[in-house]
């Protein structure tokens, strides 16, 4: 089962998706995308730790997230944007190759027997951005988020805290 959850920055998307990993089991996984980039990144690392009980296992995992075993669990994956920046760092902002990457990783971890629970920036609904890597990773992660939609058996868009039911 796939979950897909997406929204603008602020817009409610993890506190969604942990009500809803916590409606599904009673011991769910957060598994988080980021890199820890800088101190500001390590507060928000911190803070969001904070938002979870002792109920999670929370594992870190920057890129190869199907390299766990995810068997039988319900799983939350925060979030798809963090993951797709390590693919764009990493492959010097090929979008083309960072895509590939992206959905060669996501289509093995999804082939697990578990549930997963995506969240996601919708960021092409924002000012243009001004930089030609700022528009290329829009585009990347305009197309993946219509990819983990497309494969979703639900999927959510968050507006000011508000879930909107698309599928």
């Amino acid at each position: 089962m796939i979950y897909y959850i997406t929204g603008g920055q602020r817009s409610g998307k993890s506190s969604y998706g942990q009500q809803l990993a916590l409606s599904l089991s009673d011991e769910p996984v957060y598994l988080a995308t980021s890199r820890h980039w800088d101190g500001d990144y390590e507060k928000r690392i911190e803070r969001h730790k904070a938002d979870r009980d002792e109920r999670w296992t929370n594992i870190e995992e920057e890129k190869a997230l199907s390299n766990h075993d995810f068997s039988e669990q319900v799983v939350l994956v925060d979030c798809v944007t963090l993951w797709l920046t390590n693919y764009f760092v990493d492959t010097k902002n090929d979008v083309d190759q960072s895509l590939e990457q992206a959905k060669r990783e996501f289509n093995l971890l999804t082939e697990q027997k578990a549930t997963f629970i995506f969240i996601s920036n919708e960021i092409g609904m924002g000012t243009h951005a001004h930089t030609e890597v700022g528009r290329k990773f829009t585009d990347l992660q305009g197309w993946m988020n219509q990819y983990i939609a497309r494969k979703a058996d639900h999927a959510y868009f968050m507006i000011s805290g508000i879930p909107t039911k698309l599928k």
